[in-house]
């Protein structure tokens, strides 16, 4: 019984915490997320492929040089890790981006009258209970909302205006 409260409290923080994050990243970077919401809008479909094909193709460059520096020397070691590790760094910044975008775009589409804040940070909290759901939101609802989100941030780079 103990271990499932310790659970939940982890789950609600957190949902907390990122609900909070997409509020900042929203703040201070509206320019970008407004720019990458425009793009989730318009080309849904494209920027699913376009991010699902990035994901994979960056992800697996930066699995392949951390599998190769685990078994390597200790020069080599370093020479791998860090370009891989700033990979994964940058999928983050993208993903980070890209899913504040996506927080934005379901706020306007389930609160549209209320305060831009407390939609944004309920909207958040509701797109995380989901993608926690097991196995449907797990498989199907985190990979989706992922690979747009990447997508929609990368297609939202060469947006003009």
């Amino acid at each position: 019984m103990n271990n499932i409260f310790h659970t939940v409290l982890i789950i609600l923080s957190l949902t907390i915490t990122l609900s909070a994050y997409f509020l900042v990243i929203g703040a201070l970077f509206s320019n970008r997320v407004n720019k990458t919401q425009t793009s989730l809008n318009l080309t849904p479909g494209r920027a699913f492929g376009l991010g699902m094909v990035n994901f994979l193709f960056f992800s697996l460059i930066a699995f392949v040089m951390l599998s190769l520096a685990e078994n390597s020397g200790r020069f080599i070691k370093g020479a791998l890790t860090v370009p891989a590790l700033l990979i994964l760094a940058f999928l983050a910044v993208l993903l980070s981006v890209g899913l504040t975008a996506a927080v934005q775009h379901l706020a306007e589409r389930l609160f549209p009258d209320s305060v831009n804040w407390k939609r944004n940070f309920w909207s958040a909290v509701i797109l995380c209970m989901a993608c926690a759901l097991p196995f449907v939101g797990w498989f199907l609802l985190l990979p989706y909302i992922a690979f747009i989100s990447i997508g929609a941030t990368i297609l939202g780079f060469f947006q003009k205006g």
